[in-house]
């Protein structure tokens, strides 16, 4: 048999296979490396977006806290508006109840009888006065008590008044303003 020497042609074609292997391994390598990067830069353009959108929430959020607290300081307003819109409701519906009270004081003080002061505190009514005997006195607190607007007379002190005469008495007394009851008040 002839001696063939097959070596080199063995030797280029392992050379060959390397030399594609390797281009192979390279190209996949490359795609790799490609798909990689790619996939980073849509994973980052994705982040990008929902960080937009986080960022679009935050604004929206705060916004809305805003309103949130100007609709507070709104209602505080509004509860401040309606406390001093009920004090003025009441002193507008007292208005007439002083007027009451002062009538009622003239039309109880029988003759004889001066008033020199009247002071009201609250719901009490403070006269200081004169009267010619203690007669006037008993029937200026009987007058009083039948009053629709005054109750609970309350003499305080009498004292003789000697420079207005004999049987002058000083006098102070208490009584109470009573609203009468909206029924009778409406007859």
């Amino acid at each position: 048999m002839a001696t063939i020497n097959l070596l080199p042609w063995r030797e280029e074609l392992r050379a060959e296979r390397q030399r594609s292997f390797y281009s192979s391994l390279g190209l996949a390598l490359a795609l790799a490396v490609l798909f990689v990067v790619a996939g980073d830069r849509i994973v980052n353009l994705w982040l990008d977006e929902q960080q937009g959108r986080n960022d679009y929430l935050r604004k929206e959020i705060n916004e809305l806290d805003q309103q949130v607290a100007e609709i507070r300081g709104l209602r505080d307003q509004r509860a401040l508006l309606l406390e001093r819109m009920q004090i003025i409701q009441e002193l507008q519906g007292n208005r007439p109840i002083i007027v009451r009270v002062l009538d009622q004081l003239v039309r109880t003080v029988p003759d004889g009888v001066y008033y020199r002061s009247v002071i009201a505190t609250g719901n009490t009514v403070s006269i200081q006065g004169i009267a010619e005997s203690n007669n006037r006195v008993s029937s200026l607190m009987r007058q009083l008590d039948a009053s629709d607007w005054l109750e609970n007379p309350n003499l305080d002190a009498v004292r003789a008044a000697d420079e207005l005469g004999d049987q002058a008495m000083a006098f102070g007394l208490t009584v109470q303003i009573q609203l009468p009851d909206r029924s009778e008040e409406d007859i």
